[in-house]
C-alpha cells in the first residue's frame, strides 16, 4: 500500500540534490574541519562556505549564526544562554502559551535560578497578539521574551514585526522560533534578535540545525570544549550536515513562491472536502494568517487518536500535534490555550502538506478522513 505523507510538519524527506551537496563530505572529503592538513582544510572551507550561504539567505549580517543539532537545541540554548548572561539582572521570561516544549521546559529548567516564567495565552483564533505581550512586559525585569513566527500545530502565523518593535522600545530580548516558518515563508533575522531553523523541516538532513543571534546578544557557552561555534558550543562539527542544511535552505528559497502556492491550493482543496464529507468538523486556527501546508481539523465526538490510526491503516500519515509532544496522553496545550476544551482539543488531527503530494493524494486522503471518522464514531 502506498503512503500518502501528510505529516510535513513533523520532518520531510531528504531532496536528492541535498543527499548530492552532502556525499562528498561523507566519503571523500571526510576530513575533521579542525584539522590544519589539506582534508581538514578543505572541510574547514565547505563549514565558512555553509554558514556564509544560510547568513545570506537569512539576511543575517548582523549577527552571528551557529550551527547546533536541531531546532529544539538552537532554542534551549537561546533562552538559557541569554538568561544566564542576564542572572542577577532580570529575572523574568515572557513566552508565548503556544511555543514548542523545548523553550517551556528551557524556562522550567531556569526557574532553580530564580527565574519566573509569564506565559502569554493567543486569542482564539490562535494569534498571539503584541498588546499581550506588551501586558506582560509591563512591571517586570524581563530577560527573555519569546513568540514564534508561526504555531507547529495550528500553522497560524504570528505578528512577530509588531512584537519586536514594542521589545525594542522596552529594551528586551526577542527570540522568534522560526523552525515550522523556513521554508514555507520568506524569512529574514531582521523579526528578531534572535531565530531558530532546523534543516529537517525543509527536506534538509535531520540532525543539524542553527540559532542566530545579533552581534550585541551575550550568551553563554552551551557545550565546554574546542573552539567550534566561536567556543560556544565546542564538539567535531557536522560537515555534511551543514552543507546539507545550506543546500536545503537555498533550494526552498528559490521555490518559495511556487511551491507554496500549489501547496496551498492542495491543503484547501484537502480542507473544502473533508469539510463538506464530514458534519460538524471545522478548522482550528485563523484561515488566513496560517502556513500555506497546515490544517489542523477538529472532528467533534472523536478522539483524534483514534483517527489516526485508522488513516494509518487506510495509508495516510498524519498527526494529533508537534512530534516533540506526540507521546502526550493529555489534549494539546496549544489548543487548549485557544480556548478549546479537554474533548475538543483531542479531537484534532493536523495534516500538512508538502512539495511531493499530488491533487490524486488529497481526493484519497480526504476521502479516506470520511472513511476513518465514520469508522471511529461507529
Amino acid at each position: 500500500m502506498k503512503t500518502i505523507y501528510l505529516d510535513h510538519a513533523a520532518t520531510t524527506s531528504l531532496d536528492s540534490r541535498v543527499l548530492a551537496a552532502m556525499l562528498p563530505y561523507l566519503k571523500e572529503e571526510y576530513g575533521n574541519a579542525d584539522s590544519r592538513y589539506s582534508l581538514g582544510r578543505k572541510a574547514a572551507i565547505a563549514m565558512r562556505s555553509a554558514r556564509d550561504k544560510c547568513m545570506e539567505i537569512l539576511g543575517g549580517k548582523g549577527g552571528n549564526l551557529y550551527f547546533t543539532s536541531c531546532g529544539s537545541e538552537s532554542n534551549s540554548w537561546a533562552l538559557k544562554g541569554v538568561c544566564a548572561a542576564n542572572l542577577g539582572k532580570k529575572d523574568t521570561i515572557i513566552l508565548s502559551a503556544i511555543e514548542h516544549p523545548s523553550l517551556l521546559r528551557a524556562a522550567e529548567d531556569m526557574s532553580v535560578f530564580g527565574f519566573k516564567t509569564v506565559l502569554v495565552k493567543p486569542d482564539s483564533s490562535g494569534i498571539v497578539r503584541a498588546q499581550s505581550v506588551k501586558e506582560a512586559l509591563s512591571g517586570v525585569s524581563a530577560a527573555f521574551v519569546g513568540v514564534m513566527r508561526a504555531n507547529n500545530e495550528t500553522g497560524v502565523i504570528q505578528p512577530t514585526e509588531e512584537i519586536y518593535s514594542l521589545c525594542r522600545e522596552a529594551g528586551v530580548f526577542y527570540f522568534c522560533d522560526c523552525v515550522q516558518a523556513a521554508g514555507s515563508l520568506p524569512l529574514s533575522c531582521s523579526i528578531a534578535d534572535g531565530i531558530s531553523i532546523s534543516a529537517h523541516k525543509f527536506y534538509g538532513p535531520k540532525g543539524v540545525g542553527a540559532l542566530w543571534l545579533k552581534k550585541s546578544v551575550h550568551t553563554e557557552r552551551l557545550i565546554s570544549g574546542g573552539q567550534q561555534e566561536s567556543g560556544l558550543r565546542g564538539g567535531t562539527s557536522n560537515v555534511a550536515g551543514v552543507v546539507g542544511m545550506s543546500a536545503a535552505l537555498s533550494l526552498a528559497r528559490e521555490n518559495l513562491e511556487k511551491e507554496s502556492a500549489q501547496i496551498r491550493a492542495m491543503r484547501d482543496e484537502f480542507v473544502k472536502r473533508v469539510l463538506s464529507s464530514v458534519p460538524g468538523s471545522y478548522l482550528v486556527g485563523d484561515s488566513e494568517r496560517r502556513l500555506p501546508s497546515n490544517a489542523n481539523i477538529a472532528f467533534p465526538g472523536c478522539r483524534g487518536e483514534q483517527i489516526m490510526i485508522n488513516l494509518d491503516m487506510l495509508g495516510v500519515a498524519v498527526s494529533t500535534g508537534s512530534a516533540c509532544s506526540s507521546g502526550a496522553s493529555k489534549p494539546s496545550s496549544v489548543l487548549l490555550a485557544m480556548g478549546l476544551d479537554e474533548s475538543a482539543a483531542a479531537s484534532c488531527v493536523r495534516f500538512t502538506f508538502g512539495r511531493d503530494n499530488t491533487p490524486e493524494d488529497v481526493i484519497y486522503a480526504a476521502e479516506a478522513v470520511k472513511k476513518a471518522v465514520a469508522a471511529v464514531k461507529n
